[in-house]
């Protein structure tokens, strides 16, 4: 019988080791293969927090304690990159809404830019980070401690910049983000000590596979709408998306930029970091209780999240192989 079952779980194993081992390619296409296919996006839209809650589960459950230890001797840098998505964003971003009258004019993109500024990055980007060849341990940390603060950050910017735009008050906004990242951090737990932390490294490929297959489902709930609204009003649809475009690349620039000082294969890594936002967790905290405009812009910018690593590889490649060089470089003229 347990010959059996490892027959039938054979196929099913190698197909998402193979899926995994597909990196920033499986990740691109899944934004197209999910806006393919509206009525199966509307089918999984009640599904966008069981979704999300799965890929906090799967990240929590990978996380290496032994970096996690290491870049917390060393907390400055780590401190500085956690203020800058936490607090320096969603405080320019408010801002700027506010000056520009955006948020009288279109408040569901106002919302959306908002709600989209206060998420914590992303839980893949480490993985990311990692199929790009860039410090994956550098944005583990600074996404575990820029998680943790979140609950409380995005009830303070709510609080100061949303108003009555959310349908639930900031206390019940950040109170539902503790409860999403305390019951996955809790379930993740649980599975690396059934499973043990060497059988979850063992089992990266197809773990990296079905972590892709969530991403799809999560992202074919959200662009449900995305092919109807560009029948409908395609300038405004093209518009968001360029939007969306603009804002993801400025955010891993200026990142970038202001963390160049610690290299730029690190600051690029920060800066993905910063620029994939987790737009599911606000969208589960709130149970997509959300205007028309605030879900189209989500939508949005799933092309360039799913995008934007594949075509950031070969320059991060370039940066880490550079820094090699000059770091053996560096070796042979002391020795």
């Amino acid at each position: 019988m347990s010959s059996l079952l490892k027959s039938l779980l054979a196929v099913p194993l190698h197909a998402l080791t193979w899926l995994g081992s597909q990196g920033t390619r499986a990740v691109a296409a899944v934004v197209f293969i999910a806006a393919a296919v509206p009525p199966l996006g509307a089918l999984l839209r009640p599904y966008v927090t069981e979704a999300i809650f799965v890929l906090l589960c799967i990240s929590f459950m990978r996380v290496d304690l032994a970096a996690l230890y290491g870049h917390l001797r060393r907390p400055a840098l780590v401190a500085t990159a956690t203020a800058w998505t936490t607090i320096g964003v969603p405080l320019i971003v408010g801002l700027i809404a506010h000056a520009t009258g955006l948020t009288a004019r279109v408040p569901g993109l106002s919302l959306a830019l908002m709600l989209q500024s206060m998420a914590s990055p992303m839980m893949a980007s480490p993985a990311l980070a990692a199929l790009m060849g860039l410090d994956a341990t550098l944005v583990l940390i600074t996404l575990v401690t820029s998680t943790a603060l979140v609950p409380f950050t995005a009830s303070l910017f709510a609080g100061l910049f949303l108003g009555d735009m959310l349908t639930i008050s900031p206390l019940t906004l950040g109170l539902k983000l503790l409860g999403i990242l305390t019951a996955s951090l809790l379930a993740a737990t649980v599975i690396r000590w059934g499973f043990g932390v060497e059988a979850i490294q063992r089992h990266k490929k197809p773990i990296d596979g079905f972590n892709i297959i969530i991403l799809w489902i999560f992202a074919t709930a959200v662009m449900s709408d995305v092919v109807s609204d560009l029948l409908a009003q395609p300038v405004f649809t093209i518009g968001l998306a360029a939007l969306s475009f603009a804002i993801y690349f400025t955010l891993l620039a200026v990142t970038t930029l202001l963390f160049r000082r610690v290299g730029y294969e690190r600051a690029l890594a920060l800066g993905l970091m910063v620029s994939q936002r987790n737009l599911g967790l606000m969208l589960a905290a709130t149970a997509g209780a959300l205007p028309p405009a605030t879900w189209l812009y989500f939508a949005m910018t799933q092309f360039p999240i799913h995008l934007a690593p594949y075509m950031l590889t070969p320059i991060a490649r370039r940066l880490t192989a550079r820094g090699r060089t000059s770091g053996a470089t560096a070796a042979g003229s002391t020795s």
